[in-house]
């Protein structure tokens, strides 16, 4: 039987034509430039580490769990895990000792892999808790904290020195099949526990070739920089992507170097949320704001030419007078805006959540595309994305092509493909309501199609809410709405059940700051004339008739965004309960 796994490509990078070419870029300590890895150095980690895992009695099948920042180490231990055929169980940083602990015992995990003494600090708090694990395995190369001696904690780099014999590396390896799941990836879920998601070599091969299909342009000479979590499933499957085109990938320390680290590795792509885009678009227009008039103009006309020649990216014709003007632009204002980004990126990827259009656009008036894309965990991830040769802001592109994609009668989007989850792990029930007999994965998320097979996501199913008029109403677009503002950094908007809508808003202080405005009526004023500005297009049941400011961001901290950036609603809905409630005591008429 011919099967492919992600071990075959392992073996095509590390000991094949591209063996020699760098594989990984990073910075051995903070401050210092990035020092390279080869394919062939990387697959003898992997090899090293193998033998690590074997010697602490990792088997078939057993669960190494892994709580880390994205590094090298993440990528080496998850490939070492794969050739054992053990079973990769990603959680994100964020997670307190708690979820942790949830997870390792759901799992039933054997090793616990942690990124540093703040991660550690918490493995052992539940170790005790954990019965399965047999060991902590540490990433950096020292602590500073006092270990139990009753726990068995290992550093990454002397894996290999352990007593005790391992198998044989190839023939391990190459027992690997199509259906083998290689990951366990906890949801984050806004409620409840989160569910395993199980994925397969075939799983993960299948949505790299759907993406092919769609990026086909990028291939060895060109590279990459990471700062996004490798727990994510987007990231994850952006590395395997790199990895199978033999790019080259700088990890980046944290999203706090980000700006400096483009400077110094200068990629040609590079993956983000969209959050990231708008605080670097906010940034710009900020520093528009401050220029001596002349120079405003001067920028002013260079973006909007820009503007018309970001037109092409959408497939359309652009003007012979604005294609003339394009070079003036870009040497006055255009060009130093990419230069920022290292002056080579060829486009950003943007995934976990919807990016505004005039973000979009913005980013294509400075020649630096953002391709769109959209999926969830249990498609591993991608669904659909836009193309470099076509794409339509405000939509995230036509489903990959190697999977189907309809919308239900109620207008859920449905998702059927070899790139869907082999199910949740140890809950056959929850994965029956997923998925449905005939294979369709039910996502959760209402959208359509418009006339050229684009899809624009509409909201979250269970997020729509119905007022007391009977209207039906979407709040994640009115969202994106009032994010457009530079001024507003977070909205959640409210109204199910009830007469008129209202909002929480998280102003951006930055913004606030750099513009001199402090005083809280002062903030108010400013806010309510944003909110009448950019929801004036919509219907009235629509827009905001009252809003509270907050004083605190939601954050994965506060336990009010899932450690993937979404907001839990009903958390937020129940913390400022009675905010929201004295918002609706004074009787308004609709």
């Amino acid at each position: 039987m011919t099967h492919w796994t992600l071990i075959d490509t392992f073996f095509e990078r590390t000991e094949g034509p591209m063996k020699d070419r760098v594989y990984v870029r990073a910075r051995p300590v903070r401050g210092k430039p990035f020092s390279d890895t080869t394919f062939a150095q990387f697959g003898e980690k992997v090899r090293d580490i193998f033998a690590g895992f074997a010697s602490l009695g990792v088997e078939r099948g057993d669960r190494i769990a892994i709580v880390s920042e994205s590094r090298p180490e993440w990528m080496i231990g998850e490939f070492a895990a794969m050739a054992l055929g053990a079973i990769w169980v990603p959680m994100f940083p964020t997670l307190t000792p708690q979820q942790i602990s949830f997870i390792v015992n759901d799992c039933g995990a054997k090793l616990l892999l942690v990124s540093n003494d703040l991660q550690l600090g918490k493995a052992l708090k539940i170790f005790t808790n954990c019965p399965s694990l047999r060991a902590i395995v540490l990433l950096s190369v020292e602590t500073k904290l006092t270990t139990p001696a009753d726990i068995r904690i290992v550093p990454f780099q002397k894996l290999t020195r352990i007593a005790g014999s391992a198998p044989d590396f190839n023939s391990e390896a190459q027992k690997a099949r199509e259906d083998d799941t290689i990951a366990i990836v906890y949801t984050s879920g806004t409620t409840g526990n989160p569910k395993g998601v199980m994925l397969s070599h075939r799983n993960i091969r299948a949505n790299v070739d759907g993406a092919l299909a769609a990026i086909p342009s990028l291939d060895e000479n060109d590279s990459a920089l990471s700062f996004l979590p490798l727990c994510h499933t987007f990231e994850h499957i952006a590395n395997q992507f790199f990895f199978f085109r033999a790019m080259s990938v700088a990890f980046a320390e944290s999203a706090d170097t980000v700006a400096e680290d483009l400077l110094e590795v200068r990629p040609t792509v590079m993956t983000g949320v969209p959050r990231f885009f708008e605080r670097i678009y906010g940034r710009i227009m900020r520093m528009r704001d401050k220029l001596p008039t002349p120079r405003r103009k001067v920028f002013d006309w260079a973006l909007a030419v820009g503007m018309k020649n970001g037109k092409r990216f959408e497939g359309e014709s652009v003007a012979l007078l604005s294609r003339a003007m394009l070079p003036i632009a870009d040497a006055l204002v255009l060009k130093k805006i990419r230069a920022r980004t290292g002056g080579r990126v060829r486009f950003f990827v943007s995934g976990a959540a919807a990016l505004p259009a005039d973000v979009g656009r913005a980013f294509a008036a400075f020649g630096l595309p953002i391709l769109e894309g959209y999926g969830l965990t249990e498609a591993s991830p991608v669904l659909c994305a836009n193309h470099v040769e076509k794409m339509k802001w405000g939509t995230v592109g036509p489903p990959l092509d190697n999977l189907e994609l309809k919308i239900a009668e109620d207008g859920e989007i449905l998702a059927r493909g070899p790139n869907i989850m082999q199910g949740y792990y140890g809950q056959p029930e929850a994965t029956r309501e997923m998925i449905d007999r005939d294979g369709w994965l039910h996502t959760g998320d209402v959208g359509q199609f418009d006339s050229e097979g684009f899809l624009k996501i509409t909201d979250r199913k269970k997020h729509l809410f119905v007022s007391t008029g009977g209207k039906n109403i979407a709040p994640a677009p009115i969202e994106a709405l009032l994010t457009e503002s530079p001024y507003i950094d977070q909205a959640v908007l409210l109204g199910d059940k009830q007469p008129f809508c209202t909002a929480l808003i998280v102003p951006d202080r930055e913004a606030l700051r750099e513009a001199e405005i402090s005083g809280t009526k002062e903030i108010h004023v400013l806010i309510q004339k944003e909110i009448d500005r950019l929801l004036s297009a919509l219907a009235s049941y629509e827009r905001v008739r009252r809003f509270i400011i907050l004083d605190e961001a939601f954050t994965v901290e506060n336990g009010m965004m899932t450690p993937t950036l979404k907001i839990r609603r009903k958390a937020v809905e129940e913390h400022y309960r009675e905010l929201i409630e004295g918002m609706y005591r004074i009787k308004e008429a609709v």
